[in-house]
C-alpha cells in the first residue's frame, strides 16, 4: 500500500548535482522538505542556492549546507540541526550519493603517478564507509522511524574496472556490503537499506573519469533504450521505492539502467 511521503523529510547528501539534485526536485514536487549536504567551491555554491530557491518554490522547505559531507565534524554539527527542523517527523528518505574519489592506477604508468595509501583511504571513507557514519549518527538522534528508507548509489564498477576506477571500483564493492549489514540490523526498526545501480549517467563525477565519452557512446548502443540513463530516473525511482512504509524490500542492489546491464 502506498502513502503520502508530503510533510516528509528528506536527507540528501550529495544534493547539489547530478542524481541528488535530481531526487531533491523530484522529492519537493511530491510535499517532501529537503535537506541537503553538498560540497562546493564559489560556482558550485551558487548552483546550489539556485536549486534551493527552485525547490523552495514548490511549497516545501529546503535548507542546504556546504560542507564536507565526509567529516565528523561534519555529522556532529548537522545532525542536531536536522533533528531541530524535522523534529517528530524524523527523516524519511537518505540519499547517499557522494562521488569524490581518486581516479590514479594503483601502480605508476608512464607520466603519471601511482595511488597512495591515503588516496585509497579517502576513496572510500567518502563513497563507502560515510554510509555507516550517517546512519549511525541519524539513528543515535532517533531520526530514523519505522518507515524511513536509506539508499546509496552503486554502478557496475563493482564488478568491472578499467585503468584509473580501481579505487572507485574498491568503494562500491564496499558500499554494497554496508547496504547488506545495515539492512540487517535496521530491520527489527523497520527501516529499509537498498544500493541503487544507475546506468551510466552523465554527471560531473562520470565526466571527471578518462575516457567517459567513449563509455558513453557504449552505453548507449547497447542499452536497450537507446539512451543513457538519466538523473530523473533514479529520482523516480527512489520516489516509487519510497512510497511504502513497508521494510520488506531491503538489502538488495536495485538496477536503474533500462536493462543496460542486460547486454552490457
Amino acid at each position: 500500500m502506498t502513502t503520502s511521503l508530503e510533510g516528509s523529510w528528506c536527507l540528501i547528501l550529495g544534493a547539489s548535482s547530478g542524481m541528488g539534485l535530481a531526487t531533491a526536485r523530484e522529492l519537493s514536487r511530491e510535499g517532501v522538505h529537503v535537506l541537503g549536504v553538498h560540497f562546493d567551491t564559489a560556482e558550485g555554491q551558487e548552483k546550489a542556492a539556485v536549486a534551493r530557491e527552485e525547490i523552495r518554490s514548490q511549497g516545501v522547505q529546503a535548507h542546504f549546507f556546504n560542507a564536507n559531507a565526509a567529516a565528523a565534524s561534519t555529522r556532529q554539527e548537522l545532525v542536531p540541526r536536522f533533528a531541530e527542523l524535522a523534529g517528530d517527523k524524523g527523516i524519511r528518505i537518505v540519499l547517499h550519493s557522494l562521488a569524490f574519489g581518486t581516479l590514479l592506477p594503483f601502480l605508476p604508468g608512464e607520466g603519471e603517478e601511482g595511488m597512495t595509501p591515503r588516496q585509497m583511504n579517502m576513496t572510500l571513507d567518502v563513497m563507502a564507509h560515510s554510509l555507516v557514519y550517517w546512519t549511525q549518527d541519524l539513528f543515535a538522534a532517533g531520526l530514523l522511524r519505522e518507515g524511513a528508507k536509506v539508499y546509496a548509489m552503486t554502478s557496475t564498477g563493482a564488478g568491472k574496472v578499467t585503468r584509473n576506477y580501481g579505487a572507485v571500483s574498491a568503494a562500491k564493492c564496499a558500499l554494497e556490503s554496508h547496504v547488506r549489514q545495515l539492512a540487517l540490523e535496521l530491520a527489527p526498526w523497520g527501516v529499509a537499506v537498498n544500493a541503487i545501480r544507475a546506468g551510466l549517467t552523465i554527471t560531473p563525477s562520470l565526466e571527471r573519469i578518462p575516457g567517459s565519452e567513449r563509455l558513453a557512446e557504449y552505453a548507449r548502443g547497447v542499452n536497450p533504450h537507446r539512451r543513457l540513463t538519466r538523473p530523473e530516473d533514479v529520482a523516480e525511482a527512489v520516489l516509487l521505492l519510497s512510497q511504502t512504509c513497508s521494510s520488506w524490500i531491503t538489502g538488495n542492489v536495485i538496477g536503474v539502467d533500462g536493462g543496460e546491464i542486460l547486454t552490457a
